[in-house]
């Protein structure tokens, strides 16, 4: 009678992953896309000039850069639990710190060191997620709902560079004062933060085994990653095969946004949030589905050189954009959804070369080193963007990101990848 009463007991506390995996991974989409491009945004309806924006907001891709170094501490201090529940905190937190500065004379500095500990806690948050997600559910049901965290991931996406965005567009038309629109539109989002927060207090369940660990193997763990075949010319395309992408993802926004008259587009901030946080985004997300449906068929090899094709050659878009300017949403729209879904198939490949150079007995770990190095290609010729398009002006800049891909596409001859990699 008692076992049966505990095995009752069980399957009642056990907590189903539909309660707890979308808020999950909308959490851990959310805060990265306000780091990364809202803030963007942001800073350009305030008045800081290209190269400011592209130079310091670029910095805040190195807690992603670095996770690799302090994700063993995840593991060896408290619960994946415990850091998911604290950075979500630290999250709300810091949004409410940035909406408090914003109306400020000193908003830049303070709301950049408020974006810092977003940062830092979302980069964190994504290693607790990450680990919790592998803890909570069996293996059958972890390849089961990866199409999920990864659709809720990316309505996270809509929902900061799309909807957030256009909110602060319609504020800013009604209140009349950019600053307060942009507060406003962050105490929401801090408050919406803070509800996920106290929910999964409730409702994310409390597996066994995850318990604290101790560092074991991590000088070998880093050691073994260097040591792998062609890690040069694998090294290499982790850094190089965004290159143009990288500086193209930190001025497309402010460039739609600029007025006519100074090379732009003359976009209003409503409209940005609906061409390229809704409209964008769905597009990336179609292409990234239909990329992994081609290689699922056909394997990596096959579609390496056309995913990096379609990846890149869309920049011409704005190439034709900066010398043309056409002032059709319509127009605008389609050229940005286009080029989004040329990047969301071409990023297939660059996700699965990642996962398949990181095979071996520490997968999991020389993954996390390869999205670090992934992220300093973000990182570093973001910073230098914005100058470089201040001093050329926005077509020879656009000019200049297609000429950048050059590098990445030299690097894919000396590729080794099986034959039948990625296939079903």
């Amino acid at each position: 009678m008692n076992s049966k009463n505990t095995i009752q007991k069980s399957v009642k506390d056990k907590k189903s992953p539909w309660i707890w995996i979308p808020t999950l991974y909308f959490a851990e989409g959310l805060p990265y896309v306000l780091v990364m491009t809202v803030s963007v945004i942001m800073y350009k309806n305030l008045g800081i000039s290209n190269g400011d924006i592209a130079f310091y907001t670029s910095w805040l891709y190195l807690p992603w850069v670095i996770k690799p170094f302090w994700s063993p501490l995840v593991d060896l201090l408290k619960t994946k639990r415990w850091w998911i529940a604290s950075m979500q905190m630290l999250i709300g937190v810091g949004l409410a710190g940035i909406a408090f500065f914003i109306p400020t004379n000193y908003f830049f500095q303070t709301t950049l060191a408020f974006f810092w500990l977003l940062a830092f806690s979302s980069a964190t948050h994504d290693i607790a997620a990450d680990g919790f997600y592998m803890l909570a559910l069996k293996e059958n049901e972890q390849s089961l709902f990866v199409g999920i965290r990864n659709t809720f991931y990316r309505i996270a996406t809509v929902t900061g560079e799309g909807l957030l965005v256009m909110l602060a567009g319609f504020l800013s038309t009604k209140i009349s004062n950019v600053a307060y629109a942009w507060s406003l539109t962050f105490f929401i989002t801090s408050g919406l933060f803070l509800v996920i927060f106290a929910y999964h207090q409730f409702q994310l369940p409390k597996p066994k085994i995850d318990v604290q660990h101790s560092l074991q193997n991590f000088g070998e763990l880093f050691v073994s990653f260097f040591k792998k075949k062609n890690i040069i010319i694998s090294f290499l395309f982790l850094l190089l095969y965004r290159l143009g992408e990288a500086q193209l993802a930190k001025l497309a926004a402010p460039f739609l946004l600029d007025s006519v008259d100074i090379g732009g587009l003359g976009v209003s901030t409503e409209n940005v949030g609906l061409i390229k946080g809704t409209i964008g985004v769905v597009a990336l997300l179609a292409g990234g589905i239909l990329g992994g449906i081609v290689v699922a068929k056909n394997g990596l090899k096959t579609w390496l050189w056309p995913m990096a094709l379609l990846m890149n050659l869309p920049n011409l878009i704005y190439v034709y954009f900066a010398y043309v300017q056409p002032q059709s949403l319509w127009i605008i729209a389609s050229g940005v959804a286009f080029e989004q879904f040329g990047y969301g198939f071409g990023f297939t490949a660059f996700t699965l070369y990642l996962i398949f150079m990181s095979q071996g007995e520490f997968k999991t770990a020389h993954y996390a080193i390869g999205t670090g190095i992934m992220a300093l290609g973000m990182m570093l010729p973001g910073m230098f963007a914005g100058s470089v398009q201040e001093s050329i002006g926005y077509g020879p800049f656009f000019i200049w990101v297609c000429l950048c891909t050059i590098p990445g596409f030299i690097l894919l001859r000396f590729l080794k990848i099986d034959n039948e990699f990625g296939k079903k």
